[in-house]
């Protein structure tokens, strides 16, 4: 089908983040909200991949002990002084309130940027003694941070998340909290998102304002950019001091609590959208697909009309009795199907479907039911299925939740595919600056000295960033080397790259 200019997407090769933004409009996903600056409506289908987000999200931190709560999206400013390092490191994205019901109040709030400090205040509240803990609690919320330079999904005025906050007794025990969720987010990206990433620990200059350390996992995009996907941060006892959060410990002793705070946000989708999407529009992997399968139907008179759609509500029945989710799962997840019975031209219909991701589509027309079988085709080609695919009925019925399962392995092991082709181990500064010349990006594995002035210098010059320092087994493990920018002794390999 011809396309439009307006419905034209910019090939990636091209213009890489014109071709993302086409991508979003053209999958329907979201909109700048032009009114309301630097924030964006989240269409219903770019929703829809949010609410599995989240759904099985949200399993995860119930099977791990964690409750949901909600706290005030507004906060008085004051809270937000308490802890040095935090107002320091979002004073620039504040947004304040300083008038309400006509008049101006005594004391400012601040619309959320995240809830450590009022979360803190009633930790006050509720604790005091280590009977009272641990304390697990999350919240499903929206933030807002006053951003110069936003994108959909990626960076907005206003976002979705959800933001874990728990208190402890030991450090020892706020550390596995922290790992716990660390582990939790990679494998949620990898089994559910079909992204692989890199965990790690953030530098002192990267970490989360407030906190001792911060750790993440780090998300490869087929521009070479890393995204940060998910992060998980020891507070220690800052924020317990700051609002005085004390508890009587079993030596009978008083103590500040230990804590720990963790959060992903709707920029999950943008990493969906640039982990998979390719130059004909969205990708996604089933476990996130909203639809799964969409039947078109194909007829040339009322009467074939009448057959092939009985026959394709049939289908429509047998597939969505199927469950997707893994047996252990505390939910469970049916194929969600559709007819596309409008009247216009199948190559439309498998245009619009394409568009938008759909991971399996199915042409059944006459010649189909007298031979008694489907022809698929999956959303991009793979060792799974390349083009398309004339299965007997019943064989396919039998076989379809294998096909889509198959299918999110081996977009799974296409990213890492990707993943591997922009991943290299560089040593030099020329070779260092030659990867990260103009725009270019890879993922680069390189020795650093540990210092923040070699870690400005090098940002500076080639706009690149440590992403992470590798927890093990997640990057090369050569040993001590030189710093490829100060010629200092190195303990380790970290993970570089420019970042959304």
């Amino acid at each position: 089908m011809a396309q439009t200019a307006e419905a034209r997407i910019t090939p990636r090769a091209e213009d890489y983040p014109k071709w993302y933004q086409d991508v979003v409009r053209e999958a329907d996903l979201a909109e700048p909200a032009k009114v309301v600056k630097g924030c964006m409506v989240i269409k219903p289908h770019g929703y829809a991949i949010w609410e599995k987000i989240q759904r099985e999200l949200d399993n995860r931190f119930r099977a791990t002990g964690h409750e949901n709560a909600y706290f005030p999206l507004l906060v008085p400013q004051s809270f937000i002084q308490k802890e040095a390092e935090h107002v320091e490191g979002f004073a620039p994205e504040l947004a304040v309130v300083t008038h309400a019901g006509g008049e101006e109040l005594e004391e400012p709030y601040v619309i959320r940027p995240t809830s450590e400090t009022i979360i803190g205040h009633f930790f006050a509240k509720w604790i005091s003694s280590y009977r009272d803990l641990p304390l697990l609690l999350n919240q499903w919320a929206n933030v807002m941070r006053w951003e110069l330079r936003t994108r959909l999904f990626l960076r907005t005025t206003e976002f979705l998340w959800q933001e874990g906050h728990t208190a402890h007794a030991t450090h020892e025990e706020a550390m596995e909290e922290v790992l716990r969720i660390l582990h939790l987010y990679g494998d949620f990206a990898e089994g559910h998102m079909a992204m692989p990433v890199v965990r790690g620990r953030k530098t002192a200059s990267e970490k989360f304002a407030g906190a001792l350390e911060s750790y993440c996992i780090e998300a490869h995009m087929q521009d070479g950019k890393a995204l940060q996907a998910g992060t998980s941060h020891d507070l220690g006892q800052n924020f317990g001091k700051a609002f005085d959060v004390r508890f009587q410990n079993e030596a009978g002793e008083l103590d500040y609590v230990w804590q720990t705070s963790w959060g992903v946000s709707t920029r999950l989708i943008g990493g969906l959208v640039m982990t998979h999407s390719d130059d004909d529009g969205l990708v996604l992997p089933p476990r996130l697909a909203p639809i799964h399968c969409v039947i078109v139907p194909i007829y040339r008179n009322d009467e074939q009309r009448a057959r092939v759609l009985e026959a394709a509500e049939t289908l429509r029945r047998e597939l969505s009795a199927i469950d997707l989710s893994e047996p252990d799962a505390r939910y469970r997840d049916f194929l969600e199907v559709v007819i596309d019975d409008r009247d216009m031209r199948p190559g439309a219909k498998f245009y619009h479907w394409e568009r938008r991701g759909v991971p399996l589509r199915i042409e059944l027309g006459p010649k189909d039911l007298e031979k008694d079988q489907v022809c698929t085709k999956l959303r991009v080609d793979t060792p799974v299925q390349s083009g398309k695919a004339f299965v007997p009925r019943a064989e396919f019925v039998a076989t379809a939740r294998k096909l889509l399962v198959d299918f999110q392995d081996a977009l799974l092991a296409r990213a890492r595919e990707f993943q591997a082709r922009d991943t290299v181990v560089i040593d030099t500064w020329d070779d260092f600056v030659a990867a990260f010349a103009g725009e270019k990006s890879v993922f680069a594995w390189c020795h650093w000295d540990g210092t923040p002035e070699t870690e400005a210098a090098i940002k500076e010059a080639t706009k690149a960033t440590i992403r992470c320092i590798p927890l093990p087994g997640q990057g090369p493990d050569d040993g001590p080397g030189t710093c490829i920018k100060s010629g200092r002794p190195s303990a380790g390999r970290v993970l570089m790259a420019k970042a959304y």
